[in-house]
């Protein structure tokens, strides 16, 4: 592709090159490029997102649907995806509408729910059975404890972010990366992840008074 852009930089056009101009057929396939972080091995690195670069690499899942190729991305990365367990919930005020939907999803797949008070509190006043856990340095059961003794599968936290080595955020993100437990700091990537799990799993809902179930 370089010698071509060379040739047609310097006057040669693509239809003498013999290229035609049409529309690429739709491929059946669904592709998913995914990035690939080495976070275990940086200790000092917040897995916070933004903008600067924090990934070390890259892989592709392809498959006939998004959840399989999503899925398929996740574990060439790197990632182990869990599909029974429990979820630790810490999130900021202003994300607390959005993850209860993230801890019903959870919910209804049969992962056991944990949080810190203010979101467990949320989560108990909407109905959703969630155990609350104490915040760091608060008793022997709190945040850290639950990461350390590997009593939960997946991390969900958007409470700070930055580089502050100190702060409780960055504390239960490095431990959660330290002990091989997936830590999501985005809603949106946590949504999709619900998605891979829910696609190889069953669930049961009552959609009726009468308690009719569908599997």
């Amino acid at each position: 592709m370089a010698n071509l852009a060379t040739k047609c930089i310097m006057g040669e056009s693509l239809e003498e090159k013999g290229y035609k101009t049409e529309i690429l057929p739709e491929c059946q396939n669904v592709y998913a490029k995914l990035p690939v972080f080495s976070f275990e091995k940086l200790r000092s690195v917040d897995t916070t997102l933004g903008p600067e670069m924090k990934s070390t690499g890259e892989a592709i899942g392809y498959d006939a649907t998004l959840e399989k190729a999503l899925y398929k991305g996740l574990i060439a990365s790197g990632l182990s995806i869990p599909f029974e367990g429990a979820v630790l919930l810490t999130v900021a005020d202003k994300d607390k509408a959005e993850a209860y939907d993230i801890a019903e999803h959870f919910h209804e797949l049969g992962f056991q729910l944990f949080a810190t008070e203010g979101t467990a509190n949320y989560l108990n006043e909407n109905h959703l059975p969630v155990a609350a856990v104490g915040k760091i340095g608060s008793g022997e059961k709190n945040v850290l404890s639950l990461i350390k003794n590997g009593e939960v599968q997946f991390v969900v936290n958007t409470l700070t972010s930055g580089k502050q080595p100190r702060s409780d955020g960055f504390r239960i993100r490095r431990e959660a990366v330290e002990h091989g437990i997936i830590s999501l700091t985005n809603l949106d990537t946590a949504e999709a992840i619900l998605q891979v799990i829910d696609s190889a799993t069953f669930r049961a809902r009552a959609i009726s008074s009468k308690g009719a179930i569908q599997a």
